[in-house]
């Protein structure tokens, strides 16, 4: 084994050791420039992600309004209706008694 390189390979070497370290700058280039875009679409999603959140909590409020708002209504008109029946029933029975009221009155008898 000769432990002397020649000259002209010592200079092979050399090129190709430059080649090699412009070819590696080259891509931490591209990789710099890759990740600077990337790190741009992360903010410009986490803004979306922001913008959506709050739209969701303006959304998630209103709706809890209106689900209030539908709980009353709901109440309301189970609480009509449940008025209603009673006048109705109400009526009913007047106008049972008044019927029986009446027989009473103009029959002869007095019954």
């Amino acid at each position: 084994m000769n432990s002397r390189i020649s000259p002209s390979t010592l200079q092979s070497f050399n090129n190709e050791l430059v080649i090699k370290l412009e070819f590696l700058r080259e891509q931490r280039e591209i990789i710099g420039i890759e990740i600077l875009k990337d790190e741009a679409h992360r903010e410009d999603l986490q803004k979306q992600i922001r913008d959506l959140s709050a739209q969701l909590d303006r959304t998630s409020q209103a709706l809890e309004k209106k689900y209030a708002a539908s709980d009353r209504y709901d109440r309301l008109i189970k609480d009509t209706e449940d008025a209603y029946e009673k006048i109705v029933e109400s009526s009913q029975t007047l106008l049972e008694v008044l019927q029986r009221e009446s027989k009473t009155i103009g029959s002869p008898t007095g019954r």
